[in-house]
């Protein structure tokens, strides 16, 4: 067994998973994968469990029933790899805007360079965004603006969803108090993860809007994030989160 495990959440992604299983598995740095599937009816889960005889030991697969939001699938995952033996546990997406060959930098970050979560950052130097309309390209940076500016995190894209964690961090966080389940679990988690003592590094990347399949994006995610981080800023002021060791 590898020290490292990749989360993957998925819906309706046929298009792209075995794709993405293949590269992440062709890497010269090992990682396990186990994909979070909320019972695509694509058949995305079939095609995981075709490949699972070709990477027995190295591919898992936990299915969902329904869309039940991305946070709660993080989640399981987290309790799922905490329960096992890996030293890094990581989030990616399933649709190749995020470059699986950034991994090996992602781990670097955690291994070797100090960091306690690295974040795949698209706006740590200049605006690293591809194939997207410039509508979505400011309504992102600005959100990640909006974010610093309430919250006080000290990091340019808080809304990234491409990240190493090191265990002692989820062993850290109540991870039954992550209350957001769409675009703002990913910033509870960085924010979570500062007020509990944690070193959080940014690490560039260049991120390229999905070519195959469909977004998940909507308003409804937008909102949870705008107005989450007030709640997430007011909670911490009679909060006392867990610290790091």
């Amino acid at each position: 067994m590898t020290d490292s495990i990749v989360i993957i959440p998925t819906y309706n992604e046929k298009e792209n998973i075995e794709k993405m299983i293949r590269k992440v598995f062709s890497l010269d740095k090992p990682f396990d994968l186990l994909i979070i599937d909320d019972g695509s009816p694509d058949g995305t889960a079939g095609i995981v469990k075709t490949l699972q005889k070709e990477f027995p030991g190295r591919l898992y697969l936990l299915e969902r029933k329904g869309k039940l939001g991305l946070g709660t699938a993080y989640i399981a995952g987290f309790k799922w790899a905490l329960q096992r033996d890996y030293e890094y546990i990581f989030e990616m997406d399933a649709d190749f805007s995020h470059n699986p060959d950034d991994l090996i930098r992602l781990y670097k970050a955690c291994s070797e360079e100090g960091a306690d979560v690295a974040i795949g950052s698209r706006y740590v130097s200049g605006v690293n965004v591809v194939n997207w309309p410039i509508s979505r390209v400011l309504l992102s940076y600005f959100a990640s603006k909006y974010v610093q500016f309430i919250s006080g995190l000290k990091i340019n894209d808080t809304t990234a969803g491409f990240k190493c964690y090191r265990r002692e961090v989820l062993e850290t966080i109540d991870l039954d108090k992550i209350r957001f389940k769409g675009y703002a679990f990913q910033i509870e988690m960085k924010y979570t993860a500062s007020q509990s003592g944690f070193v959080l590094k940014e690490v560039p990347i260049i991120f390229i809007n999905r070519v195959e399949g469909v977004s998940k994006m909507n308003g409804g995610i937008f909102n949870e994030a705008f107005f989450g981080v007030i709640r997430l800023k007011g909670h911490s002021l009679f909060h006392t989160y867990p610290q790091k060791k």
